[in-house]
């Protein structure tokens, strides 16, 4: 009885899958017979069953492309739950529908896995935090009014760092920004967690940075809203770097002795500019490479030849736009001795010594994604004073298209080190 019953559910299973084979296959016959007759029908009638085809074909789209993004949801869940092969599964089941279906969802939020929480687009309780500072603020102050910066995430013998006082962590924030104002090194260290968040934006901090780049002139952070605002958005120099312009150009050269052909020279020179907060700068041409260049620039105390040193000073017009004067000369140890070794060597009565300043005003502006990037020259000039007398000359020189702007480039060694807290 038992192998009679085996028996006859097989054959029933058998004629219930030959059921579906042929159902199925009168169904694509019949959608067949259906396509081969609206071709046969006249034009009038095509054009009339283009849009209900065009609506059924956007329909059908729009439903495998819900049960692929709830194929795709579900597949996170399960990942997030830790179930690594049912999620294979489902992102299988999901792409095979729409091959891109990755790309085209949003995430509002990121799970909760102690809730339960889904990776889900409309949600009435998520909105934008507007105020990051203070929302922190009230997520870390206690009960009793106190503030907790931080918690160590597992039990150490070892002092925590946010069992120092926080006078003594601002401190260190000092460091971090240091006397060259590294304020990008402040930025990645508010990332760390929401009270280092909180410390880096403490008031104090942005507004000693803007005194050392403005002086006097920023008694007040007006028109903006904070010191930190001040310092982002007014034009100033940027000190973690180095500003340079490449010039090249042909030159004709002498004849050849036979008349036959006349050399050319194709000629190329840098100029760099290096700015400190202290209001000194660095000034340098030369035709060698940048990369040999830029790295003996990283100090004040460097005794590369040609440099020049001296101060600059921010400028804003009446026309709002922000202009940099720069005075350089040579240092007066470097002078005297190219004036003995020029009498050393020769007989005749030296020239009288003088005292040679370099005056160069700029434009500062912004191209690009960098802000305050573009160095555009505007005027230089060469003062020379002669001791004896006193009588100054000038010589002014016309600012065409071999003065090139200068363009900032970022040098992370310049702030690898910290000399001084800020």
């Amino acid at each position: 009885m038992a192998e009679s019953d085996q028996n006859t559910d097989g054959t029933v299973e058998e004629g219930e899958d030959e059921n579906t084979e042929d159902s199925n296959l009168q169904m694509e016959l019949s959608a067949f017979r259906a396509k081969w007759m609206s071709e046969l029908q006249p034009s009038s009638g095509g054009k009339k069953s283009v849009p209900k085809t065009a609506d059924l074909k956007r329909k059908q789209e729009i439903a495998k492309e819900g049960k692929a993004r709830e194929l795709f949801l579900k597949a996170v869940e399960e990942e997030q739950n830790g179930a690594v092969y049912e999620a294979i599964k489902y992102y299988k089941s999901a792409m095979q529908l729409v091959p891109d279906i990755e790309f085209r969802i949003t995430y509002s939020r990121t799970p909760d896995p102690d809730r339960g929480g889904s990776y889900l687009e409309d949600n009435e309780n998520d909105r934008e935090i507007d105020d990051l500072l203070t929302y922190f603020q009230q997520q870390l102050t206690l009960c009793d009014g106190t503030m907790k910066l931080c918690e160590p995430e597992t039990d150490s013998t070892l002092v925590h760092i946010s069992a120092l006082p926080f006078e003594v962590l601002m401190y260190i924030f000092r460091w971090v920004v240091s006397c060259d104002l590294d304020l990008r090194a402040l930025e990645q260290l508010s990332l760390v967690c929401k009270g280092f968040y909180i410390c880096a934006r403490d008031p104090e901090i942005w507004r000693s940075a803007c005194l050392r780049v403005w002086g006097r002139s920023c008694t007040k952070m007006l028109p903006f809203s904070s010191w930190r605002e001040m310092f982002l958005e007014r034009p100033r120099v940027r000190f973690d770097g180095v500003y340079i312009s490449k010039t090249s150009y042909i030159r004709q050269g002498e004849e050849s002795l036979d008349g036959f052909y006349r050399a050319w020279h194709q000629v190329e020179y840098y100029r760099y500019l290096r700015f400190f907060p202290d209001g000194q700068v660095m000034m340098l041409t030369t035709p060698e490479d940048p990369l040999v260049t830029v790295p003996r620039l990283r100090s004040k105390n460097s005794r590369m030849d040609s440099i020049m040193f001296g101060h600059y000073r921010l400028s804003q017009d009446m026309d709002n736009e922000t202009k940099v004067y720069v005075v350089v000369s040579k240092r007066k140890e470097e002078q005297k001795v190219a004036e003995y070794q020029r009498s050393r060597f020769c007989r005749r009565n030296p020239a009288p010594e003088a005292e040679r300043a370099f005056h160069v005003g700029l434009q500062l502006s912004s191209g690009g994604r960098q802000r305050f990037n573009k160095l555009v020259w505007i005027h230089h000039s060469c003062h020379i004073t002669y001791r004896s007398t006193g009588e100054t000359v000038v010589t002014a020189f016309d600012v065409d298209k071999m003065y090139t702007p200068l363009f900032f480039a970022r040098v992370k060694s310049y702030t690898a080190f910290s000399e001084l807290p800020l």
